[in-house]
């Protein structure tokens, strides 16, 4: 309307008030605003389109694998924010468990054992596999399984496009048959090349050093979005408030210590560590148990006694565990990339005792460069460290500022939902409306 107006009069007049120079530079302009509102109207009418059509369903197909509990949580939060983006269909899909039920359990429990009793062994395979190319006789191999359940699911359930949360690249040996739009979310701050496969359109990564070794190996920049590491929904700042520690027993006049004893083997020594950082009056404990009822029994019957019980507070599994960290001072954990990032969200300085070799070391080793994580190989120097930290203000807080640095910036939305956003855009996704 605020062009319309001047280019009327423009048009009428014969008293040749305009000269044929400035009649060209309106005849240009007016070319200019016809073009720009033909653009406007097929823009409006493709929103409106897909807005006005409740029938029209995008389904998204989710490959995770239940090696960790975080390809399995990432999963999760990628499901939950593509189902709150509209009216949605979501497939999740444990491609190994499904399609070689046995073999599936006998590599978990080979993982899960050589973990806790033989890192080294796992250390060394991790090591060895990196570099490994999707091309290699064992690359390719690796991404064979699961193929023929693949082209099922792709006939069956038709999806628009598919995340993958771990590499397991199945459909991607398929991608002759199939152009559905893939992309990787890389759930760790350390890359292994297995993530890596031509066929992939984008990824999702943690770091802008992530992205960096990615370019390296050949990746274009374009094909890269520095993400962030999708958490769930309910993982938000929250500040603390007097009712917060009433909820978890916890005193407001004493350092908090947050020890998560992880999901896949438990983090060893806890006892000992207990035990330690009791001998402070100033310190309380947080232990988080997960689903091992018995550690959590074997540490209550062990501090019942103990005349700093009090101090030291057990919990089974946590759907809420953002709030534990805004109390916690500190994090003692083990270094799964999902568990790092809940801290860097946080803002919450993490202690890794004596990580296993492999991605989790590689994630340690990261955090620790960049001065958001402190690695200790004794329990001394884990408490001593510990205590440093907690019971000096100033270092706290610039502890604090150098893992907000580690934030993926530039948007005000989850990782989660940014990853969602990002793939709707520029997949043929349609959505029924915005709720971000």
């Amino acid at each position: 309307m605020y062009v319309s107006f001047p280019l009327l009069l423009f048009f009428l007049d014969e008293g040749g008030y305009y000269n044929n120079s400035t009649k060209i530079i309106y005849r240009i302009h007016l070319s200019f605003i016809c073009v720009l509102q033909i653009i406007l109207r097929l823009c409006c009418r493709r929103c409106a389109m897909l807005i006005q059509s409740p029938d029209r369903k995008s389904k998204l197909l989710i490959v995770y694998a239940s090696y960790g509990e975080g390809h399995i949580q990432a999963a999760k939060a990628l499901r939950d924010a593509y189902l709150e983006f509209g009216n949605h269909q979501v497939v999740m899909y444990d491609l190994m468990a499904e399609s070689h039920p046995w073999l599936n359990e006998m590599t978990k429990r080979f993982y899960q054992k050589s973990y806790t009793h033989l890192p080294f062994l796992y250390g060394w395979m991790y090591g060895i596999t990196k570099p490994m190319k999707h091309d290699s006789l064992l690359g390719s191999w690796l991404h064979s399984f699961g193929r023929q359940k693949v082209k099922q699911l792709l006939l069956q359930e038709k999806p628009n496009a598919v995340i993958y949360t771990f590499p397991f690249y199945a459909l991607q040996s398929l991608k002759k048959l199939s152009s559905i739009p893939s992309y990787a979310v890389i759930t760790d701050f350390d890359l292994h090349r297995r993530w890596v496969h031509p066929s992939i359109d984008r990824y999702y990564v943690a770091t802008k050093d992530l992205r960096h070794e990615l370019q390296q190996l050949g990746i274009r920049s374009n094909a890269i979005k520095v993400s962030g590491l999708p958490l769930k929904k309910d993982f938000q700042s929250i500040k603390r408030s007097p009712e917060l520690y009433e909820r978890y027993r916890l005193q407001s006049n004493r350092a908090t210590v947050l020890i998560m004893a992880g999901a896949q083997g438990v983090m060893p020594n806890i006892i000992q560590m207990c035990e330690q950082l009791l001998l402070h009056p100033d310190i309380q404990i947080a232990l988080v148990c997960g689903h091992n009822i018995p550690l959590k029994q074997l540490v209550e019957e062990r501090f019942h006694s103990h005349p700093s019980s009090h101090r030291l507070i057990t919990f089974g599994y946590m759907n809420r565990i953002h709030e534990l960290m805004t109390l916690a001072d500190g994090l003692v954990t083990k270094p799964g990339g999902l568990t790092l990032a809940e801290a860097i969200a946080s803002e919450l300085p993490t202690f890794i005792y004596r990580p296993v070799p492999g991605q989790e070391k590689q994630n340690a080793l990261y955090l620790q460069s960049k001065g958001a994580a402190f690695i200790a190989k004794d329990i001394d120097a884990l408490v001593e460290e510990l205590l440093q930290l907690v019971n000096d203000p100033l270092q706290l807080l610039n502890s604090r500022m150098r893992i907000r640095s580690l934030q993926a910036k530039g948007s005000s939305h989850s990782a989660a939902e940014t990853i969602i956003m990002d793939i709707v855009t520029k997949s043929n996704v349609p959505n029924k409306v915005s709720v971000f």
